[in-house]
């Protein structure tokens, strides 16, 4: 949910982990590296935190927490792998920090904040070779291990790595860059779930760039995002990793997006919707409108006209039509959108 100052938040404290954390440190000994390390981790982390939650467009005023120290938050650390010499320490640990502190201070402080995490998403990462094959050599598995350390389960966008299966060719991947619908609805027929993204990268040794394109389905929607990473010193395997941190963020801050617009629609009764619904038989409407008033959050429906295939109808639903259109799939409708500010409703089967 999106928290302003003083609002009741439901708990939900793993998004106040963050996991997989990466530390380095050297020091005149190895107990000192290792202090060093957990220290500025600890500190790193918090501020991650923060950013995790916090909305990108109130960024702005974590300016004012600034000078707080992340001990008065701190809860715990774990580890999740570890290697020192006489002088350096390098981990992976996972940070946690007392959620109600957190939430505290940002609510005093009149920070709104996302701590609902939505549900989990299946992630492809695929690299495509110069002849758009997925490329399952050196440079794949790269690009697979960058995004398996990233903190895929406490964020607020939970994701399931998956591997490309045989069956999604070439063809498909080519569709998912133009984004073309079908692409789409291949995914979902192959990893059955309509929840799926396809993190696609395509190294460009020529203009030393990495160029990555998300295409799918997540939390919020349909979505197709391009984006150019600048490799530097041939170093193709730090672009990857900057690529992937910046994918999750994407996905986290659609997220946050859609809880803050359904937050704020929420407080005035939910944003109306015009809709057209499209149907073979009226028994097929009837299904349609259960379907529908099944789906939390609709309200206020009105049904204008009905005709033996169509009819159109007004509602109110917090969000508007990118967030009806998420909820629907779980009622096996599709709601698109159509001329001028009607969307389509059909039934998905």
């Amino acid at each position: 949910m999106l928290a302003p100052a003083g609002a009741a938040t439901a708990a939900n404290d793993d998004v106040y982990t963050v996991g997989n954390y990466p530390v380095d440190a050297q020091a005149a000994n190895a107990v000192a590296a290792k202090d060093k390390a957990l220290a500025d981790g600890q500190q790193a982390a918090f501020r991650s935190l923060l950013k995790r939650v916090v909305p990108v467009t109130d960024y702005d005023r974590l300016k004012r927490l600034k000078a707080l120290n992340s001990s008065s938050f701190f809860e715990g650390v774990s580890v999740r792998s570890e290697r020192n010499s006489s002088t350096r320490y390098i981990a992976s640990l996972d940070f946690s920090f007392r959620a109600d502190s957190v939430r505290s201070v940002l609510q005093q402080e009149g920070i709104p904040f996302v701590e609902e995490q939505a549900r989990e998403i299946n992630v492809i990462p695929v690299v495509r070779d110069a002849q758009g094959a997925p490329d399952t050599g050196a440079a794949g598995r790269a690009w697979s291990e960058v995004w398996k350390s990233l903190d895929l389960e406490h964020t607020l966008t939970p994701i399931q790595l998956q591997p490309l299966k045989p069956t999604i060719h070439a063809d498909t991947l080519q569709m998912l860059i133009d984004g073309r619908g079908s692409g789409e609805r291949i995914l979902a027929g192959e990893y059955d779930s309509p929840y799926v993204v396809v993190a696609i990268a395509e190294i460009d040794t020529a203009a030393n760039r990495v160029n990555v394109t998300m295409a799918g389905i997540d939390a919020v929607g349909s979505f197709n995002l391009k984006r150019s990473y600048r490799v530097f010193d041939g170093d193709t395997g730090y672009a990857m990793e900057l690529a992937a941190v910046v994918g999750q963020g994407v996905l986290e801050g659609r997220w946050k997006a859609l809880k803050a617009g359904t937050s704020r629609s929420s407080q005035e009764g939910g944003t109306s919707i015009s809709l057209q619904a499209q149907y073979g038989s009226l028994a097929e409407w009837r299904e349609i409108r259960q379907q529908l008033l099944a789906v939390s959050g609709v309200d206020d429906i009105r049904i204008e006209s009905e005709s033996a295939r169509s009819a159109t109808l007004t509602l109110r639903y917090p969000g508007g039509g990118d967030a009806l259109a998420n909820a629907l799939y779980d009622q096996h409708l599709t709601l698109e959108g159509g001329s001028g500010d009607v969307w389509i409703l059909r039934s998905a089967n």
